[in-house]
């Protein structure tokens, strides 16, 4: 495992040192877990009385934390210098390159230098793969894609034809890329007849999608994922959709057909579209909304249907109120109908 000293630390991630330089950092931990040889991180003011409980020998933070024997390395973004400190700690192995004996590789397609292909990895026909790639076992590539350098492919990994990706994306276990979109014809009999998806879905540069995520090919031209958008587990983008450039798409979010997203997108966790509509530029739609229209660059949506989130949180306190407010309303309503009824008698006594 390696190890740093605090100063080195320091001038690795460019952090101010306030504290010990000599101290021999050899982990990164979360707050309450790490050991007197960790260092560990304080983005959110208000987990700083955890801070004064930790046992680390040094934290990451945006300034220094009283009432606490750790060290502090000073960071104008700590969240980020906390992943920049764990990477040089932790590097995932990387298989050796050569091609497994039984790999199936075309031999028409093209495969850049030091590439490792896994055992039982396919690249099919007119397929160009670029330098430094990964392949793990059982990853799936079809005909005719093209692929940029430093791509890697965990096991199960499906592109399927025609696709294109750029360069440093990384794919994770179960992902599909390029699989059919998702459509159908009724006939005048009543059966649904498929419609041939003829497009193609593309990857640019620095997309990092997580496991068991679909992006589906195009009926007519393309499905895009736009440069540095990262795409986590369980997520289904469908087909002719956009992904704007470093858009955050959270699990068991369903894009469909034709969403468009405009770039600096964030849609948490359960969230989906109905297609044929624009999240414009740096919104945010918060989990399990379901928008049905176009969102207003840079808005906060909330619900279902989604609307602004201001307002959704002054309905969702006032939901559990709702059988009160009813009782009462049937209350007044009851008075005012006695009200008139007396009004009426001494009317009509005159």
């Amino acid at each position: 495992m390696p190890s740093f000293l605090l100063s080195q630390l320091a001038e690795l991630l460019n952090c101010r040192l306030a504290g010990d330089p000599k101290v021999n950092i050899t982990g990164v931990a979360t707050i309450e877990k790490a050991g007197a040889s960790d260092i560990t991180f304080l983005a959110n003011p208000k987990y700083a009385p955890k801070a004064k409980l930790t046992r680390a020998a040094a934290l990451i933070a945006a300034e220094p934390v009283s009432g606490t024997s750790a060290a502090t390395l000073i960071s104008i973004n700590p969240y980020l210098d906390f992943a920049r400190a764990l990477a040089l700690f932790y590097r995932p192995p990387k298989p050796a390159s050569g091609i497994h004996a039984t790999a199936s590789i075309a031999p028409n397609a093209s495969i850049g230098a030091n590439a490792s292909i896994g055992a039982y990895a396919v690249v099919s026909d007119h397929t160009s793969i670029g330098a430094n790639a990964v392949l793990y076992p059982h990853a799936v590539i079809y005909e005719g894609c093209t692929i940029g350098d430093d791509f890697t492919a965990h096991s199960h990994v499906s592109v399927r034809e025609y696709c294109e990706i750029g360069n440093r994306v990384t794919l994770h276990n179960g992902v599909v890329i390029g699989g059919d979109g998702f459509g159908f014809a009724k006939g005048n009999d009543g059966r649904q007849q498929k419609i041939v998806q003829s497009g193609i879905t593309v990857l640019e540069d620095d997309v990092e999608i997580q496991t068991l995520t679909s992006v589906d090919r195009a009926t007519l031209g393309e499905t895009r994922v736009k440069r540095g958008a990262k795409i986590d587990s369980l997520c289904q983008i469908g087909h002719a959709c956009v992904v704007g450039e470093d858009n955050i798409i959270c699990g068991q979010t369903g894009l469909a057909g034709s969403t468009v997203l405009e770039e600096n997108v964030i849609m948490a966790g359960q969230t989906g579209s109905s297609g044929h509509l624009t999240i414009h530029k740096n919104a945010i739609v918060w989990a399990q909304s379901g928008v049905g229209h176009d969102v207003a660059e840079g808005t906060i949506v909330s619900g279902s249907p989604a609307f602004d989130s201001r307002d959704w949180l002054r309905a969702s306190a006032a939901y559990p109120r709702l059988p009160e407010i009813l009782r009462t309303i049937r209350a007044l309503e009851r008075r005012v109908a006695e009200l008139e009824k007396q009004l009426s008698g001494s009317s009509s006594s005159q």
